[in-house]
C-alpha cells in the first residue's frame, strides 16, 4: 500500500504528463531496463515496485512452495503484475484529465475511478500470499470486476472523495466524483454528497448480499476484500485520516500496538 501512495502521488502531484507516458510504459514492459529512461525519483519507484514483486516471487518459492515455470512467474505473479499494469494505465487517464482541465461525467469517470481506488490491485495481491489456495479463476474473477468487487471498490472510491475532495482540489487534482456530479447535473454540492452517500448504503447492501451469498469462492477470499472495505470506514468515516494520519488513525495505531487492551 505504501508504494502505492507514492505512485499515486507521482501521478497525482509530481509527474508531467511528459514524464507520466514512460513511467506507465515501463510498467508495461516490467523489465529493469525500462528504468533508464525514467527520470531520477520515477527510476527510484519503478525499481522498488519490481524489487518488492521480485521478493514475493522468492517468498512463494521459498516458503509456499510455487516454482516458477521455466524462468516465468507463476499465475499468482502474473496477475498480481496486471493488476498493477491496470491501476497505472488508469492513473494515467485521471492524469490526463488533469492536465486538460477535464471533468468527466459520471459514467466515464466511475469506471476508471473504481481502478484508481485500488482495491482490485490490493485484492489481487492479497491473494498472491495465500499461495496454492488460489486457484488461477479467483484471481481473473477479481479482475473482471463483479459485482461483489465493484461494491467494494465503490465504497472505497465515493468515501475517498467525499472526505478529500475540498483538500485535493485546493492543491490541484482531477475531478472526483463530487465535481464530476455537481457538474454534469447542475447539482449543489450538498445534493451531490448525499447522492453518492446514497450509493455508497447501495454499494454496502451488495456487499453484505455476496457475504451471505458466497460464490463459488472460500469465504476466506471474499473476506479479503470484504475487510479492505471495512478499513476504509476506518480511514475515511468523516475525514481523510490516510492523509492526515497524525491524529486518529495515530490514536488508534496506538491503542492497537503500544497501549492494547489486556
Amino acid at each position: 500500500m505504501l508504494l502505492t501512495s507514492i505512485i499515486d502521488d507521482i501521478y497525482d502531484v509530481y509527474g508531467t504528463l511528459e514524464e507520466l507516458q514512460p513511467f506507465t510504459d515501463a510498467f508495461e514492459r516490467w523489465d529493469i531496463t525500462a528504468s533508464y529512461q525514467l527520470p531520477e525519483y520515477m527510476k527510484i519507484c519503478y525499481c522498488a515496485v519490481l524489487d518488492v514483486y521480485d521478493e514475493m516471487e522468492e517468498l512463494m518459492s521459498s516458503e509456499l512452495g510455487i516454482p516458477t515455470c521455466n524462468g516465468k512467474s507463476s499465475y499468482h505473479m502474473h496477475y498480481a503484475k496486471e493488476a498493477m499494469k491496470q491501476l497505472v494505465r488508469a492513473y494515467l487517464i485521471e492524469a490526463i484529465w488533469f492536465h486538460k482541465g477535464y471533468t468527466p461525467k459520471m459514467d466515464e469517470y466511475i469506471p476508471n475511478a473504481l481502478v484508481t481506488a485500488g482495491y482490485y490491485m490490493l485484492t489481487v495481491t492479497s491473494f498472491v500470499g495465500m499461495g496454492k489456495m488460489v486457484p488461477k479463476e479467483a484471481y481473473e474473477w477479481v479482475l473482471s470486476q463483479p459485482n461483489f468487487m465493484r461494491a467494494s471498490a465503490v465504497i472505497c472510491r465515493l468515501m475517498d472523495d467525499l472526505v478529500s475532495h475540498k483538500f485535493e482540489q485546493e492543491r490541484g487534482h482531477v475531478a472526483s466524483a463530487v465535481e464530476c456530479y455537481m457538474n454534469q447535473y447542475g447539482a449543489s454540492e450538498k445534493e451531490a454528497e448525499d447522492e453518492l452517500n446514497r450509493q455508497i448504503e447501495e454499494a454496502w447492501k451488495d456487499l453484505n448480499k455476496g457475504i451471505l451469498k458466497p460464490t463459488a469462492f472460500p469465504m476466506l477470499l471474499l473476506m479479503r476484500t470484504f475487510n479492505l472495505s471495512r478499513m476504509i470506514n476506518v480511514f475515511h468515516k468523516h475525514e481523510d485520516a490516510y492523509t492526515h494520519s497524525s491524529k486518529k488513525t495515530k490514536r488508534y495505531i496506538t491503542m492497537l500496538f503500544i497501549n492494547p487492551l489486556s
